[in-house]
């Protein structure tokens, strides 16, 4: 049995990871702002005899975070899986995008990542053991229309967890990126772009559970979309430019920027 801290775990891929965890035998923290949602999915997993706490806090708030650790730590002792799974991204074309827009999709994604893994890092080390987990997307292979602040934040926190990943590596600790492409969540519901190869929240949490459980070191999926995002990666510019410009147009219509 491990303890687990999952963020963004009122909905989506989070809720339906801190079930599937629990179900797999480990006490699971689940952390987001709407109380009132965590504390009704905590009280069904109790019900069905699992073990859940509900842990309130905004990721952009660093010491929100940190606390919400220090109270599980002081009920369950040392966490020994810390997922960042809170995100958004709303799609945003460039030339309307605003600076408050992009920011707060950094704070949330990149730096919310960063928060959950400055308050747990101290433990880990002492303990020499725990694993780290971000939930970036495969939408930060590269640069794609429509999603400039989104792909640049996911792309920021592959970056970190590879170098994590790497440095800590000697320390006992696991880093484990994950790469999801279209999971059937409210935020792709509010997206109307096309969802090729999208699946179920609950088959992407059986995905990353089991790519967990063999401490991965990427889980990327669905595979036709990671495979199609890897071959996006090694394009030469001028190919990708030509190929994904002319979807953009497509997505902004005629007329627009």
């Amino acid at each position: 049995m491990q303890n687990v801290f999952i963020t963004g775990a009122s909905t989506g891929i989070g809720l339906a990871l801190a079930r599937e965890l629990a179900r797999r035998g480990h006490r699971v923290a689940l952390a987001a702002r709407r109380t009132e949602l965590l504390d009704a999915e905590v009280a069904a997993l109790t019900a069905a005899g699992l073990t859940a706490l509900s842990v309130t806090c905004d990721v952009a708030d660093a010491a929100a975070v940190e606390a919400a650790v220090r109270r599980v730590e002081a009920l369950w002792g040392p966490i020994d899986l810390a997922i960042a799974n809170a995100g958004l991204g709303d799609p945003s074309p460039i030339a309307v995008m605003t600076l408050a827009d992009a920011q707060h999709i950094m704070q949330v994604n990149f730096m919310g990542m960063l928060h959950l893994f400055a308050a747990v890092r101290p433990t880990m080390l002492a303990r020499k053991s725990g694993h780290f987990v971000g939930v970036a997307s495969l939408a930060g292979f590269r640069g794609l229309p429509m999603s400039g602040a989104y792909s640049a934040s996911k792309a920021a926190m592959q970056a970190f967890l590879e170098s994590a990943r790497v440095e800590l590596r000697d320390q006992g600790i696991a880093v484990t990126t994950v790469n999801p492409g279209f999971v059937k969540t409210p935020l792709t519901d509010r997206n109307t772009v096309s969802k090729p190869f999208m699946i179920s929240a609950e088959r992407a949490a059986v995905i990353v559970a089991d790519g967990l459980e063999r401490r991965k070191r990427e889980v990327n999926f669905p595979e036709p979309t990671a495979t199609a995002m890897r071959a996006l990666r090694l394009l030469p510019n001028w190919l990708f430019d030509a190929l994904v410009g002319a979807g953009a147009k497509q997505l902004m219509g005629p007329g627009k920027p």
